[in-house]
């Protein structure tokens, strides 16, 4: 039976951008399904960079997004719209979703979703789809990564970063990562990277060429952007890919376009909110044939820091800027 839905429920949201302390609890009305959707009674909400972009005024949602931060959600589909499967009441699922993940409901696209495999917690998989989907894309789909080839990612500690690092070793690369502390460093060569740099004490370029024997890395996941974009240039092999996800260094870059001619390099990158929902399917479809089944086997898990109640918002918020976590910080709403 499908449940009794309320007429409101709790969000988190912000009158004006500021820091974490803008964020406070709202009462919203639950929202209903349309075609294509579901509703979700979420149990936890993963949070991300772009939640905290957002709140601080640069990343404002596409149009006809939920103004309610939160990208990935995890519960019980509650209620379905036209042309959903009925089957889909009372399941288990996390989902992609384009806003609104910090609340007790959100809608997502049932072609969003993912189910959620026994022996897979709801924390867990409310902290997979944003990254999952986002690496997979960029690494594999943008960035061509093949079976022995080197993948340097910067920010190895982040959601992104530990979650590169495992897909990369699942599916055959040698992971080199770039971290801020040699704690990090540790953590992430715990998670599997075969090389972990502090970028506060080393040249990640002279190290990534040293550990390639002068060749570089065929492919860069880059969330730094600035000025880093030259320094990734160089330590890139010949016909290496580079890959922007995030500009956390600045919005501009100056580089040799000689060297990118002379070495073949492809540089590239994308964002994900704004893409069609289409796309997004597709993307899902992919992923749950491709990456999945290790999800479901239990070989992919990702690296969780810390959870906080819905209400401390802004206290999950601190910690993602100021840099400590190590792995994803989740949301317990439900």
């Amino acid at each position: 039976m499908p449940e009794v839905l309320p007429a409101t429920m709790t969000a988190m949201g912000f009158d004006a951008p500021g820091g974490p302390e803008v964020l406070r609890p709202e009462t919203l009305p639950v929202p209903r399904p349309g075609p294509g959707q579901l509703l979700v009674k979420v149990a936890h909400a993963g949070v991300n960079r772009p939640d905290v972009i957002q709140r601080q005024g640069f990343y404002p949602p596409p149009p006809g997004a939920s103004p309610i931060p939160g990208l990935e959600i995890a519960g019980t589909v509650a209620a379905i719209g036209p042309g959903v499967e009925p089957e889909l009441l009372n399941q288990e699922v996390c989902a992609l979703v384009t806003g609104g993940g910090y609340a007790e409901y959100c809608l997502a696209y049932a072609r969003h979703c993912l189910h959620v495999p026994e022996g897979l917690s709801l924390a867990e998989a409310a902290a997979l789809p944003e990254t999952l989907f986002t690496v997979w894309h960029n690494v594999f789909e943008r960035g061509y990564a093949a079976d022995g080839e080197v993948l340097l990612v910067h920010g190895g500690t982040s959601g992104i970063g530990t979650l590169a690092i495992m897909l990369g070793k699942a599916f055959g690369l040698t992971v080199v990562t770039t971290c801020g502390s040699d704690d990090k460093c540790a953590a992430a060569r715990a998670l599997g990277a075969d090389l972990a740099i502090n970028y506060k004490t080393q040249d990640f370029v002279e190290h990534t060429r040293a550990f390639t024997d002068g060749k570089g890395a065929n492919l860069v996941l880059d969330m730094v952007s600035g000025s880093y974009v030259a320094r990734n240039l160089d330590a890139l092999a010949e016909d290496g890919r580079h890959v922007t996800i995030a500009v956390l260094g600045g919005i501009t870059a100056e580089i040799n376009m000689a060297k990118v001619m002379t070495k073949r390099l492809v540089l590239t990158g994308s964002t994900l909110r704004a893409r069609s929902d289409e796309f997004k399917s597709l993307l899902a479809d992919e992923i749950h044939a491709s990456v999945w089944p290790l999800v479901e086997d239990g070989s992919l898990r990702p690296a969780m820091d810390q959870r906080f109640p819905l209400v401390h918002a802004a206290a999950a918020h601190a910690r993602m800027e100021a840099g400590e976590h190590i792995g994803k910080i989740v949301l317990d709403i439900g």
